[in-house]
């Protein structure tokens, strides 16, 4: 698992070159069977190796092994997901050269929400849309709602829960759980959609979109990467797009800070809201990701919002840095609970179970 973290944090997928990334890949690979700490005694122990694999389309519901006619298949997805599914090829083929004797499993965001009714998934434009582009709404996260949500149900003791799992980090998304089932999610056709993100704008009016068009504004190509590089809490703030530094600058008195802030705390009690609307109901809150877990000003913040939803926050167990803790207080109808995201575990989970 400690591999799993290091490759992400410390490999830059579109900066540097592949045999940089493949040296640095295969030194920190070599950790697991090699020093004082080592797990294994050679590559050739490795049966398994799980990938996290952000758009699986309509076709991949379920984990599944990663063999030359399914890669060429998702590799058509890469439109879909651009920040994502490319840099998750790249991490295959790479691991496909370094490990040849292990199977490869693809796991998928978008499996999780594949359970969405289609008055959820369904987009109200043209009918054709969505019968033959397969345009709709596909979800994502759902790696980490998914543990989230059993997490929730494991620590409170309870079943048939109805769960608004909130993963807030770099990428922003809500899933609406209930018993276990995704039945609502804010991320839509794309990882675009939905929540004021980090440097993603979530949603917005489309007309915008066709302003900025029409009016040569920008071309597609930097509409793109404005919407998803220079937008949400960046493109706000523009300082930084790091909350930890917004909520320093807004506690300082920084108004651009505070408008930020409250803008993200807005939307997303908001779309809360929405999400219990889809479960009929609240029993648990629950908060992961960077954001999710680090932040105790957003979740006080958005829990106050909230508070007609039967929810008490306790203030003290709040701030404690809390890790799958409920923060709730001892009279609040409505859990509210701080997860820590294991989105490595729960890949390891699905791959052990893998036949």
């Amino acid at each position: 698992m400690q591999a799993a973290w290091e490759l992400e944090q410390d490999v830059d997928w579109q900066n540097e070159s592949p045999e940089t990334i493949e040296k640095k890949i295969n030194k920190t690979l070599e950790t697991l069977w090699q020093g004082e700490r080592a797990l294994l005694t050679s590559r050739d122990q490795i049966d398994f190796v799980g990938h996290r694999i952000v758009h699986g389309g309509s076709q991949y519901l379920a984990p599944v092994e990663l063999k030359a006619e399914v890669v060429n298949d998702l590799s058509k997805l890469n439109e879909f997901a651009p920040l994502h599914n490319p840099i998750n090829l790249s991490a295959l083929k790479l691991a496909l050269k370094i490990l040849p004797k292990a199977r490869h499993i693809g796991v998928f965001d978008t499996a999780f929400h594949s359970t969405l009714k289609p008055e959820a998934a369904v987009y109200p434009g043209p009918y054709s849309w969505y019968a033959d582009l397969k345009i709709k709404k596909y979800g994502f996260h759902g790696i980490s709602h998914k543990y989230c949500s059993d997490k929730a149900a494991q620590i409170l003791g309870r079943s048939g829960l109805r769960i608004v799992s909130c993963h807030l980090g770099g990428g922003c998304s809500l899933a609406a759980v209930l018993d276990g089932v995704s039945v609502d999610t804010t991320m839509g056709f794309t990882p675009l959609d939905g929540l004021m993100m980090r440097s993603r704008s979530g949603a917005i009016d489309p007309g915008i979109l066709i302003y900025l068009l029409r009016n040569n504004k920008y071309s597609v190509d930097e509409l793109d990467h404005v919407l998803n590089k220079e937008s949400g809490m960046k493109g706000i703030f523009e300082c930084s797009a790091d909350l930890r530094d917004i909520t320093k600058a807004m506690l300082a008195g920084d108004e651009r800070a505070k408008l930020t802030f409250d803008m993200f705390v807005h939307r997303l009690s908001g779309s809360i809201a929405a999400m219990v609307t889809a479960l009929g109901g609240l029993d648990v809150l629950l908060f992961t990701g960077g954001i999710g877990e680090h932040s105790s000003y957003v979740r006080a913040a958005a829990c106050k919002k909230l508070s007609y939803l039967n929810l008490a926050l306790d203030e003290k167990l709040n701030d404690a840095y809390p890790v799958d803790t409920d923060v709730a207080t001892a009279t609040s109808q409505t859990r509210i609970l701080v997860i820590k995201a294991r989105e490595d575990w729960q890949i390891a989970t699905e791959c052990a179970s893998f036949t």
